[in-house]
């Protein structure tokens, strides 16, 4: 598994002084046009609804609200590193006649929010642009001062900043005082900046991507459930299918060949005798399913001493060598997040075993940055794939229930890897 190599901390805060500084001063004229073009438009809509063209133009200004909007989502994940969603607006349905088309953006919440951005924002964001451009200015300036402060005209009766706080009216003292404004300026930029970059920027997101990102959310916990439901019932089945293929018919057997012993004994004790050993070899294979079959059910080792032991104890039963690596201080989790991460492994080896024909494998287990990686691997022929009907697909499901991604990496030939990403927060 390879991990990103954090980048240079420098480099860093140097693109995030640029994108807040571009997002600043280009965001003044883009919400001053906004502004100018939505306020009008709104009013004059309000201002005719008595007669019907009102009506229109007031969804022309929702409209235009709109396409701002969009920009505006285009340009917030510079500031805030994160999605900027776009919301599903209110939509007529197909067929629907010229009014009704009218009236639906006017009965959308989002298309009101956007008309809200439209209007109000831009006094955020002329401060935004004047803090921005004030500091680049005094920095820039007091920085160069060495160069243009000796062209300015200084005549006897001007007086400046240095004479008013009582410092020597030299060109040095004046160059001097100048430069240190520059340093503070400088130094002050990247939060200044920051702060004036992030303040619109929430006021936008608030406005244009809440509703979004809790319709986006609520569709993960629906996703999230059904997959839940679909790993439940899986898993179910196959114990079903399994107990009934295996135990079930070998313990029907056992009271059948019991029963046949039962008459043997006093006409053919030899017989009986035969009977019973073979029933006790029933009862061993049965014992053996049942243990096969308790693998997909949590081991109590999980529940007592946590994954890194539960994992070594599969990685040691497994006929293929597997090299387990997890790392030292990985502590308790969540059961759920647990048992998903046993589940997948177990699984993962057992299909190693069976389909991949692999002579060796590996479990790499981290923990960062609230994140579980589980990855299994494999030299194996590959050809392993998440398509309905396989077994990868229950696996798949109970990773989403645990709010996590599986992916698939296995080309014909191979080698094969099987890594899920779970949340851990």
């Amino acid at each position: 598994m390879t991990h990103p190599r954090p980048g240079n901390p420098a480099g860093r805060m140097l693109r995030q002084i640029g994108a807040d500084s571009a997002y600043a001063i280009v965001g003044f004229p883009i919400a001053l046009a906004g502004f100018i073009v939505t306020l009008p438009l709104f009013v004059l809509g309000v201002g005719t609804l008595i007669t019907v063209v009102g009506f229109p133009i007031m969804v022309g200004a929702l409209y235009a609200a709109r396409g701002f909007a969009d920009l505006e989502r285009l340009r917030l994940p510079t500031v805030t590193h994160r999605p900027a969603p776009r919301p599903a607006y209110r939509s007529a349905p197909p067929g629907s006649g010229f009014w009704r088309r009218i009236f639906t953006p006017l009965r959308d919440g989002q298309s009101w929010l956007d008309l809200m951005h439209a209007i109000f924002g831009w006094i955020l964001y002329t401060v935004s642009f004047v803090f921005t451009v004030t500091w680049w200015a005094g920095a820039l300036g007091g920085l160069s001062a060495i160069i243009w402060t000796q062209y300015i005209p200084h005549g006897d009766t001007d007086q400046d900043l240095n004479e008013l706080l009582h410092i020597s009216d030299t060109l040095t003292a004046r160059i001097g005082l100048n430069t240190v404004i520059g340093l503070f300026f400088l130094v002050t930029l990247p939060l200044v900046v920051r702060v004036a970059a992030l303040v619109p920027a929430q006021f936008g997101r608030a406005l244009l991507t809440g509703i979004a990102e809790v319709q986006n959310r609520i569709s993960g916990l629906e996703q999230q459930r059904d997959s839940a439901v679909s790993a439940e019932a899986t898993a179910l089945r196959r114990l079903e299918r399994d107990i009934h293929d295996g135990p079930q018919q070998r313990l029907v057997r056992l009271a059948m060949d019991l029963g046949r012993a039962r008459q043997q004994m006093n006409s053919n004790p030899d017989a009986a005798r035969a009977t019973i050993d073979e029933a006790l070899g029933q009862t061993r294979e049965t014992l053996d399913e049942l243990r096969a079959l308790s693998r997909g059910i949590a081991p109590p080792i999980l529940s007592d001493r946590g994954l890194p032991s539960a994992l070594a104890a599969l990685a040691s039963r497994s006929t293929v060598p597997v090299a387990l690596t997890v790392p030292p201080k990985l502590g308790r989790l969540t059961p759920i997040l647990e048992n998903t991460a046993y589940f997948l492994v177990a699984e993962s080896l057992t299909n190693l075993a069976k389909h991949s024909q692999a002579t060796n494998g590996a479990v790499y287990v981290s923990h960062a940055n609230g994140r579980l990686i589980v990855a299994v691997l494999d030299d194996g022929v590959g050809g392993a794939h998440l398509s309905k009907g396989h077994g990868l697909t229950g696996l798949a499901d109970r990773v989403r229930a645990a709010g996590g991604t599986l992916t698939v990496v296995s080309p014909e030939g191979g080698p094969t890897e099987i890594r899920a990403e779970l949340p851990c927060e």
